[in-house]
């Protein structure tokens, strides 16, 4: 049983175009409801071997995109900042911790499922590169080498103790990674697949979570804040 089973849960669709058009993200929820947002880190430089656990920072684009998460998140009242351990996401969290005067808090639970790998491929390169590792994640599911249910485990953990700490009304804004957000998600809509979302540099997710234990999908994957940087655009653009 993972941890999390024993709630209720309570999707809701959001329609794609509500993150491309400007429009503010629809909201569901009600006052009383623990508010966890989701944040992918920006885009990472590529690291093709290394001695120790492939850990990049942030490219150009990537700033950029972190740049601009804090104005997609002005319309919220965030309490606190927690991130991965790993660099991307803690340099991706860096501009939004000092918009709002917050420290950022790790947690090692939240880390990617390549943690300790000595390469880090960014997935829009690995389709060129890596098109076997790309054609599995494409199809939803963890590289071969990765101890899935290991990982999930490690994840809804983490998530779990998490939202425990976190007072009713109040929302914790957490910067992580796209398996992180997916096998959550995977969790929460009963999702047989570990990886069924594309889910963007950048991009937002919340996840509201009652007082009578319902989690509720707000929105996934909302994106349009940093659309034209995607690295699909920019390709469209040059």
């Amino acid at each position: 049983m993972s941890p999390g089973s024993r709630q209720r849960t309570r999707a809701a669709a959001v329609p794609h175009s509500a993150a491309l058009d400007g429009q503010d993200a629809p909201s569901w929820g009600t006052v009383g409801d623990v508010q966890l947002i989701l944040v992918r880190h920006a885009q990472p430089d590529k690291v093709v071997t290394s001695t120790t656990a492939a850990d990049p920072g942030l490219t150009d684009i990537g700033r950029r995109q972190a740049e601009r998460v804090p104005a997609a998140l002005a319309a919220h009242e965030i309490t606190r900042i927690v991130s991965s351990p790993q660099r991307r996401a803690r340099d991706t969290a860096a501009p939004t911790a000092l918009a709002r005067d917050l420290p950022v808090d790790i947690i090692d639970d939240l880390a990617e499922y390549d943690r300790d790998l000595p390469a880090y491929i960014p997935i829009e390169d690995a389709k060129t590169e890596f098109a076997d590792a790309y054609t599995r994640i494409k199809a939803g599911l963890l590289p071969e080498q990765i101890d899935g249910p290991a990982f999930t485990r490690r994840v809804l953990n983490a998530v779990e103790q998490l939202v425990a700490a976190t007072p009713h009304t109040e929302t914790v804004v957490a910067f992580a990674h796209g398996g992180v957000v997916n096998v959550l998600l995977a969790d929460i809509l009963g999702l047989a697949r570990p990886l069924t979302f594309p889910v963007d540099y950048c991009s937002i997710t919340r996840i509201l979570y009652s007082r009578s234990g319902t989690r509720t999908a707000a929105t996934i994957n909302e994106s349009g804040h940093v659309w034209d940087l995607l690295p699909r655009n920019l390709a469209r653009t040059t």
